[in-house]
């Protein structure tokens, strides 16, 4: 996973709604936001495997940041 892969990433998450954010459940949330990285840029079996396992390990900090941007 390269540094642009993951500003691309992050841009994506912070363009996403809020609320969009926090009505999916982990798996779904994880499931959306690939897609629609995928949908941005090509990635490798590696890197989608590996983009998995990186968003999984952030979701608590995904859902902080939607929530704390709905007040």
């Amino acid at each position: 996973m390269n540094s642009s892969t993951l500003r691309q990433l992050w841009s994506l998450i912070e363009e996403t709604q809020n609320s969009t954010l926090l009505k999916f459940g982990d798996a779904e949330l994880v499931q959306q936001l690939l897609g629609q990285l995928q949908n941005k840029t090509l990635l490798s079996g590696e890197e989608v495997s590996t983009m998995n396992s990186y968003l999984n390990s952030k979701i608590s900090l995904i859902r902080d940041l939607a929530q704390a941007g709905l007040v």
